[in-house]
């Protein structure tokens, strides 16, 4: 049964069907927020545990992957709108020990064009895979406890040949926001999570978010994530709710809920978190994918218009977090799934971006979310 919000809607079986068909699709659970011209809607299903009959929480906690970097492109924006930071000024500015490329400017780091190695690993046109920090297999599973400093993040990253000159294409690099992170702490001499709570957190009355560094803890109530892997020809499968994120860092670690992710979104796309003209900028898309400013601009057609959205995977969660261009429209969710190296989960996630796009704004189908954070 769906959950309902008292006295806010009716029933919408259509998104209870929805959810029922994502996790047919292979993944384990998912809990779902609507805000739409008909109220509030909230609702689950699947299981909360693995091999347990309970079904997920639909106000639980969960890891956001890569939906992070849209909180990091909105602190920095913000720090521009407060004079502090020049969005074309170049990144070096405010890192001089990495030796960085003096060409790479704050927006590059933000668009994903600066040509800084992944430092997750990058996968090339033809077909080379060059390896950064472990996090698929028993090596990750070995070393999920593991802290890795941002610094150290950045210097693996930059020790790689960059994948283009600086401006001069796209590639989605997870160090391109550990980098926009250093440059938020540079700049104000406080910690993301304090500027995270100074910039966003407390003005919206966000409760629900974490900004969790290395801790490996997520906050109770949450759903569970697990990991499948090979262990000397013997398969296995693990939990993996708790695990140090800092192997991905500001690319993809904060904590959320559904909630949270409303009320950050439809904030953000309502114009009431940026100034207008910076709101402007970071949805203005380049041209490759659609990508903004940390954000994609997905132009659904058939009358449905443009939603933005930030969409994350992480090992075991994952979010959903869509927007109308008014924010009058939301849609977010948590996933948690039993994740393995091959990424088998890649396609079960996929329909349930298309399912639930379909569902809630009415046409279009889902871009594909980028792996590893």
């Amino acid at each position: 049964m769906s959950t309902i919000v008292a006295g806010r809607n009716q029933d919408r079986p259509e998104l209870q069907k929805a959810l029922d068909e994502i996790v047919e699709s292979g993944l384990l659970g998912v809990q779902l927020r609507v805000n739409d011209e008909r109220g509030e809607w909230v609702g689950s299903a699947g299981a909360r545990e693995l091999g347990r009959s309970a079904k997920p929480l639909t106000d639980g906690y969960f890891r956001i992957g890569s939906s992070t970097k849209s909180f990091i492109a909105t602190a920095v924006l913000l720090l521009v709108a407060e004079g502090r930071i020049g969005l074309d000024a170049p990144a070096a500015d405010h890192l001089p020990g990495f030796g960085l490329d003096g060409r790479i400017t704050v927006r590059m780091l933000l668009q994903h064009t600066s040509g800084v190695f992944s430092h997750t690993g990058e996968l090339y046109e033809d077909g080379t895979i060059v390896l950064g920090v472990p996090w698929r297999g028993k090596e990750w599973v070995d070393r999920r406890f593991h802290t890795y400093l941002p610094d150290e993040l950045v210097r693996l990253s930059l020790s790689k040949p960059a994948r283009f000159t600086p401006g001069s294409g796209w590639s989605y690099s997870n160090t391109n926001y550990v980098l926009a992170r250093l440059v938020i702490e540079s700049v104000t001499g406080r910690s993301f999570a304090e500027e995270l709570q100074r910039l966003i957190l407390r003005p919206l009355g966000m409760t629900g978010t974490v900004a969790p560094g290395a801790s490996p803890e997520v906050p109770e109530p949450h759903n569970h994530g697990y990991y499948r892997y090979d262990d000397a020809g013997q398969e296995k499968t693990i939990d993996v709710t708790r695990h140090n994120p800092s192997w991905v860092a500001a690319g993809g670690d904060m904590i959320s809920t559904t909630k949270d992710l409303h009320t950050y979104f439809s904030a953000l796309m309502g114009g009431r978190l940026l100034p207008a003209e910076l709101l402007a900028e970071m949805r203005t898309p380049e041209a490759t994918i659609g990508y903004g400013l940390g954000v994609f601009a997905q132009d659904l057609g058939a009358g449905t218009g443009t939603v933005y959205h930030h969409n994350g995977a992480t090992i075991g969660s994952a979010a959903l977090m869509y927007s109308s261009s008014d924010g009058s429209t939301t849609l977010t969710a948590g996933l948690t799934c039993v994740d393995d190296a091959d990424m088998s989960v890649a396609a079960a996630f996929r329909t349930a971006q298309q399912r639930l796009v379909s569902a809630v704004f009415g046409a279009g189908q889902a871009d594909p979310a980028p792996s590893a954070g």
